[in-house]
């Protein structure tokens, strides 16, 4: 197994960054309760953008948002994405010379509480560059894609917002897992329109106990309204509050955390890795889907190529990442996800395309699309 010896931010080029320990249409929130309505659109602040001093090899915008980590964030211009991180509605784009600049259109709170939220959240306490040097130097085929794709990072996303969103990738498609996501965020506050887009605070989790399974099936939500109101029960039942025991996750082993978040509903190990590692701090978490089984069968265990995924093997291909890429070997797994997307395979050199895409994996979400869905209970 690889020993990461990475460099301390403090020797990079750029300052040191602190770590911050449906049918169709769905129906508006107007439509569920008078306690749901929305209130007016505010007055955003006249864009003011200011430098997060990142470059590109540590943050590429296009390569971290529309890949399966989150589906809250929003393209608004070229090379601009903008999204709600706590309370907080911001913008990221990225410069001529590759740099991301950020623009904060509301917030709650101080501009430098805000500056600090958006780097917790783009995970910045971690040296992308430091961690794929340690891949790239005994992995060929790593180390020459990321050349290519530098920059996607792992988020560290609020979990709650996490889980909620992933509960909505249940055997789903983007678009439809967009719509139940923009559905769920409509019942928090809302914060402002950039580019033509509606953007809310993230529901708290007495605001989501309001809404109930009828309710979320007229919306659309299908047999994912009874996951999404039983978790929200569990959560509610939890000491301390269900937000606080998703956030004590972070201070488990991985084995542990995959273990308590099954015991929601709807949850099945696969969604449970993708919490783990995009919210949770398990960095070495892997979700199997069948993009990452392919490269695992041709890469990692080619012995198991032509094999059928089953719950067991997911096991198989999870110890193969570990094992060649250490502690962060969901960070890897993430490049070389990323690296199978058609939208990124289409800007890559020809001899990385070895493989035909099967059609039924095309405009699904990360969370979606294996094959042991039904065995995995998502």
């Amino acid at each position: 197994m690889l020993s990461l010896k990475l460099r301390p931010l403090s020797t990079m080029k750029k300052r040191q960054i602190p770590i911050q320990s449906p049918p169709s249409t769905p129906p508006t929130p107007q439509t569920l309760s008078s306690k749901s309505k929305r209130p007016k659109t505010l007055n955003l602040k006249s864009p003011k953008w200011a430098p997060l001093n990142l470059t590109q090899s540590e943050l590429s915008l296009p390569l971290t948002f529309p890949t399966g980590q989150t589906f809250r964030w929003r393209q608004t211009g070229p090379l601009q994405y903008t999204g709600v991180v706590g309370s907080h509605l911001v913008s990221l784009q990225h410069l001529q010379n590759g740099d991301v600049s950020y623009c904060l259109h509301q917030s709650a709170t101080s501009e430098s509480n805000a500056e600090s939220a958006l780097l917790d959240f783009l995970n910045m306490g971690i040296s992308l560059a430091g961690i794929w040097e340690v891949f790239s130097a005994s992995d060929s085929r790593f180390a020459e894609l990321a050349t290519h794709l530098g920059g996607a990072r792992v988020l560290r996303q609020d979990p709650l917002e996490c889980l909620i969103q992933f509960l909505c990738s249940s055997n789903n498609n983007i678009q439809r897992i967009t719509k139940m996501v923009d559905f769920v965020s409509s019942l928090g506050n809302h914060l402002g329109s950039v580019g033509g887009f509606e953007f809310h605070e993230f529901p708290s989790l007495d605001r989501l106990a309001m809404v109930s399974e009828q309710e979320l099936r007229e919306a659309g939500f299908g047999y994912r309204a009874k996951y999404l109101t039983g978790t929200v029960k569990a959560l509610q039942s939890k000491p301390g509050g269900g937000e606080e025991w998703l956030l004590s996750l972070r201070k488990l082993e991985l084995e542990e955390v995959i273990d308590a978040l099954t015991t929601l509903p709807g949850v099945g190990p696969k969604v449970a890795a993708c919490i783990a590692l995009f919210s949770l701090d398990q960095h070495n978490a892997i979700p199997v889907d069948t993009h990452v089984w392919k490269i695992a069968t041709r890469y990692l265990i080619p012995e198991l190529a032509g094999a059928r995924l089953t719950p067991k093997l997911c096991g198989r291909v999870a110890e193969a990442f570990v094992s060649k890429y250490g502690k962060y070997a969901g960070w890897a797994q993430t490049l070389l996800f990323v690296a199978e997307l058609p939208s990124q395979k289409a800007l890559l050199p020809p001899h990385f395309s070895n493989t035909k895409e099967s059609k039924s994996a095309k405009g699904k979400g990360r969370g979606v699309q294996t094959v042991a869905d039904a065995s995995n209970s998502e």
